[in-house]
């Protein structure tokens, strides 16, 4: 594997966008878009032979696509608690809609992806409590949608309809961490895609390095829904709660955008 200088890898990738449309190395793999960078710079999987690499990751994104990226999985404090399948998920879950089907007949579900500009269709939030340094999720029933009011009328009768005691929360400086750690300096690459005789191609057109995660501009991105929170859980698995990000908004949490 050769080594590269930061130099020697920003040259590599302008090399790549000046290729124009170069057919995906992966057939049939979602994750095409990145491994055939990956090919192309001659690496291994996520791991860039640059000095201190372990400060830089190569991220790349499919443009002009409506998906979340998922930045992170971390669960709410306290943790203890096991927030997501001891008090979501038996207070104020609902009956899955393959229970009986793929699943046991008791099947329940709690999938929310809550942000922090307004509240979902069953009453949840993100909010940030700058004086106490938390994320926290917030439960509003007089926020419900009529649509769910059945589902409501459960909660009441299973925890009452208060706001959630104690509240699931994330620390400041705990967040800040994980997304130091997931979210290094990196090079961020977006690709236009498109097919040819049912054979995807890529594009890399855009390429940014972006360093210096910023706190205050990833809670920022909580309050305007660019990051979302996702809770995915059913009875028999929890898949994890996940910080999950809007297209194109990873280079406003960092400091420094350098276009390359």
């Amino acid at each position: 594997m050769e080594i590269f200088t930061k130099n020697h890898l920003i040259n590599e990738l302008i090399r790549i966008k000046e290729s124009g449309w170069i057919k995906n190395a992966r057939i049939g793999n979602v994750g095409g878009i990145g491994n055939t960078l990956e090919d192309l710079l001659g690496i291994e999987e996520n791991n860039l032979p640059i000095p201190n690499a372990s400060e830089w990751e190569l991220k790349t994104q499919r443009k002009n696509t409506s998906s979340l990226t998922t930045l992170f999985h971390m669960e709410p404090s306290p943790r203890a608690f096991r927030f997501v399948p001891q008090i979501f998920l038996l207070n104020y879950g609902w009956k899955h809609k393959e229970a009986g089907l793929k699943y046991p007949q008791n099947e329940m579900s709690f999938r929310q992806t809550i942000g922090g500009n307004n509240r979902s269709d069953r009453g949840f939030k993100v909010v940030i409590n700058r004086d106490e340094q938390k994320v926290l999720i917030s439960f509003d029933a007089n926020s419900v949608s009529d649509k769910h009011s059945d589902w409501l009328k459960s909660v009441e009768e299973r925890i009452g309809l208060n706001e959630l005691t104690p509240q699931p929360y994330w620390g400041f400086n705990d967040l800040f961490h994980k997304a130091g750690t997931k979210l290094l300096n990196c090079f961020y690459i977006q690709a236009e895609v498109k097919r040819i005789e049912g054979v995807e191609y890529f594009h890399y057109t855009d390429i940014m390095m972006l360093q210096d995660i910023s706190l205050d501009k990833f809670l920022l991105a909580l309050e305007k829904n660019d990051i979302l929170v996702d809770f995915d859980a059913r009875t028999g698995h929890n898949h994890g709660t996940k910080f999950r990000l809007k297209q194109n908004k990873l280079p406003d949490l960092y400091d420094n955008v350098t276009i390359i």
